[in-house]
């Protein structure tokens, strides 16, 4: 005698993939008080009324050390800008009197604009080093303006203004150089 075999129900894959996960959903529920949803004091943008104002600490003056360095710094710059306007005369004459392209007029007035250009590295190189310091010090500071930082942008606009007038002059000599 041929004995059949008891089949078992087909369950759906569905159903057993949605049992452990309902299992699962259960034992993240919490029986008891949920958290609130107000704004906590962290995460406040503006402080409401009648919060105390937090203390403003001064901070510290920029180090002896550092306006030493910047003093050094500016002083190349402008021993720079002092020999770049000294030359600048010359340097006008010959443009003004250049000739054609290869003549000797010519060669002259490129050498003296090379000259003023080579004046001027003296003071970019500065504003280089001022250029470090500043990152440096903004960085150092997380977004505060320190007195480091400022002592550092005072001294870098004094020489970004030598260094953008110096431009300015060697760009107006290049374009009355013919060729």
């Amino acid at each position: 005698m041929i004995r059949a075999k008891a089949r078992l129900p087909l369950v759906p894959p569905a159903i057993l993939l949605a049992l452990p996960l309902a299992l699962l959903a259960s034992a993240c529920s919490t029986a008891g008080r949920y958290p609130s949803l107000a704004l906590r004091d962290v995460e406040r943008a503006k402080p409401v009324a009648g919060d105390p104002a937090p203390p403003v600490r001064p901070l510290p003056p920029a180090s002896a050390s550092l306006v030493t360095r910047l003093d050094g710094l500016v002083a190349i710059a402008r021993d720079a800008d002092r020999q770049f306007q000294a030359q600048r005369p010359a340097a006008e004459r010959a443009v003004g009197a250049a000739g054609d392209v290869g003549s000797d007029s010519w060669s002259t007035a490129s050498v003296a604009l090379a000259s003023l250009e080579s004046s001027r590295s003296n003071a970019m190189a500065a504003l280089g080093d001022l250029d470090t310091l500043y990152v440096d010090a903004r960085t150092a500071g997380a977004l505060e303006e320190t007195p480091s930082a400022k002592a550092i942008a005072a001294a870098r606009d004094q020489v970004n203004g030598w260094v953008a007038a110096q431009d300015d002059v060697i760009a107006h000599l290049s374009a009355r150089l013919p060729g």
